[in-house]
C-alpha cells in the first residue's frame, strides 16, 4: 500500500515538472504572427498574404529579367520549361533542315548534338536533309541515331542542283576566274553558287517540305551556347513572326555588284508587294537609292515556310534567278532572303534571337546579361560576342527597330 502511494506521488511531481516547463515556454515565446487567428488583428493577419504576394512579385521581376530587353511579349513563353505532355501537345508543323555531304557527318553529328542538347531533346521535331548526291549508309546511321524526331533523306533534283538554260556558261566560268584572281571567298567555285541558289528557292519547293509550316536552318559546324527551354517555332508562330535570325552581317560587295540594280528594278515593277511598315532603313541608308550591305546570316535561320511561298517572294526569286546573278557573280542565299523579309514582310515579323547563344565560323552571338547566361546554363563568352561590332549590323537592327539595347553593351563594341 505505501509501495502504490509513493508511485502516485512520484507521478504526480514529474507531471507537475512537465506542467510548469510549458508554462514557462508559453510565457516566454511569442505567438508566430504567420498564425492568422486567436486575437490577431485584421491588419496582421493580411501580412501572409501581403508577403506572398510581395514574392511572387519579385519572382515574376526576376523571372522577366532573365529576358534580355527589347523583345518582351504578352504572350512570352520563353520563362520556363513547360511539362512535356504540354510540349508535346503544343507542337506546330516544323523541322529542321541541313543542306550537307556525306564527308561533313562528323562535323554535322557534332551540331545536332548542340542543337539536341540545347533544345530538341525536350520537343521532338523532325530533322530533313538534302543532298545534291545520295546519302551513303553512314551518314544515315550517324545522323539517324542522334536526332530525336524522324530523320528524312531527300536527293536534291537535278534541276535544282544545276545550271538552267539561259545562263551563259562562258560568261559564268568568265566570272569565276575574274573572282579567282581577285582572291574573294568562293569565288571560283561552282558548287557555292548551286547551294546559294538551291538555298533562295529550292528546299522549300521540295514535296518533302510540304508537310511543315515553319523550319530551323542548321549547318555543320555550328554551335548552340544555350539552353533554349520554350518551343521557337510556337513562339514565332503565337507571337506572329515570319523571320528568325542570330547574327546581322555586311555582305561583300564585289560579290552582289548588279544585285540592288535589279531588286530596285522588281519593286518598281511590282509595287504591292512591299510592305506598308518595311524594314527599308535596315537595308538601304537612303530610302531604298542604294543597298547599305547589312543582311542576316542565313546558316541560322528560325522562318515561315509560308513566307517563301508567298506570290511575292516566289516572283522575286524568278525575276532575280532569271538575270543568272547567282552564277555570273556569286549572289549569296543570305542577301536575297534578307532583302525580301526587309520588304516584303512588315518589321514587326522580323525576330533577332538574342537569348540563342550561337557561334558560326569565327563569328559569335552571346547574351550580353550575365543573370541570363547563368539561368540558361550558356558557354559563350560575352566578350567575343559580335552583336555590336564595327563589321556587324547588329547595332543598326536596334535602333532602326526601335530597341533598347541591352544594358553594357558598349562594352562589347
Amino acid at each position: 500500500m505505501k509501495a502504490s502511494l509513493f508511485s502516485s506521488n512520484r507521478t504526480i511531481k514529474y507531471l507537475a515538472v512537465i506542467l510548469t516547463i510549458i508554462v514557462i515556454y508559453t510565457l516566454t515565446h511569442h505567438v508566430p504572427s504567420y498564425i492568422p487567428e486567436y486575437g490577431m488583428s485584421d491588419q496582421e493577419q493580411e501580412k501572409p498574404s501581403q508577403l506572398q504576394e510581395q514574392k511572387e512579385q519579385e519572382s515574376q521581376e526576376q523571372q522577366q529579367s532573365l529576358i534580355p530587353p527589347g523583345n518582351q511579349s504578352p504572350t512570352d513563353v520563353r520563362l520556363q520549361l513547360l511539362p512535356e505532355d504540354v510540349r508535346m501537345q503544343q507542337k506546330v508543323k516544323a523541322t529542321f533542315v541541313t543542306l550537307a555531304r556525306n564527308s561533313e557527318v562528323f562535323d554535322l553529328i557534332k551540331s545536332i548534338r548542340e542543337v539536341e542538347d540545347r533544345f530538341n531533346k525536350n520537343f521532338h521535331y523532325d530533322w530533313i536533309f538534302f543532298n545534291d548526291v545520295p546519302f551513303d549508309q553512314q551518314f544515315i546511321d550517324l545522323t539517324t541515331s542522334i536526332c530525336s524526331g524522324k530523320t528524312k533523306y531527300v536527293l536534291i533534283p537535278t534541276e535544282h542542283w544545276s545550271y538552267p538554260d539561259w545562263v551563259d556558261l562562258d560568261k559564268a566560268a568568265a566570272g569565276r576566274k575574274n573572282m579567282k584572281e581577285a582572291k574573294i571567298i568562293y569565288g571560283d567555285s561552282e558548287s557555292y553558287r548551286h547551294m546559294c541558289r538551291f538555298e533562295s528557292g529550292f528546299f522549300w519547293q521540295n514535296e518533302v517540305m510540304d508537310d511543315y509550316d515553319w523550319y530551323w536552318r542548321v549547318e555543320p559546324g555550328i554551335e548552340i551556347y544555350c539552353d533554349v527551354n520554350y518551343d521557337v517555332f510556337k513562339y514565332m508562330e503565337d507571337n506572329n513572326k515570319a523571320y528568325g535570325f542570330t547574327i546581322s552581317i555586311h555582305e561583300y560587295r564585289k560579290t552582289i555588284e548588279s544585285l540592288w540594280g535589279h531588286v530596285k528594278d522588281f519593286i518598281k515593277a511590282n509595287p504591292q508587294y512591299v510592305a506598308e511598315d518595311n524594314f527599308m532603313d535596315f537595308i538601304s541608308d537612303d530610302k531604298g537609292e542604294t543597298y547599305n550591305l547589312c543582311h542576316f546570316w542565313s546558316n541560322f535561320e528560325i522562318g515561315s515556310l509560308n513566307f517563301w511561298r508567298s506570290e511575292a517572294y516566289r516572283k522575286f526569286f524568278d525575276y532575280l534567278d532569271r538575270t543568272g546573278g547567282f552564277f555570273y557573280e556569286r549572289w549569296g542565299d543570305a542577301p536575297i532572303h534578307s532583302i525580301a523579309a526587309s520588304l516584303f514582310l512588315p518589321k514587326s515579323k522580323i525576330h533577332y534571337f538574342e537569348d540563342v547563344g550561337y557561334k558560326h565560323g569565327p563569328y559569335t552571338q552571346c547574351p550580353l546579361d550575365p543573370g541570363y547566361r547563368r539561368e540558361r546554363k550558356c558557354s559563350c563568352d560575352p566578350s567575343r560576342d559580335f552583336t555590336f561590332r564595327g563589321y556587324s549590323c547588329g547595332k543598326k537592327y536596334y535602333e532602326k527597330m526601335g530597341l533598347e539595347k541591352p544594358p553594357l553593351w558598349e562594352k562589347y563594341t
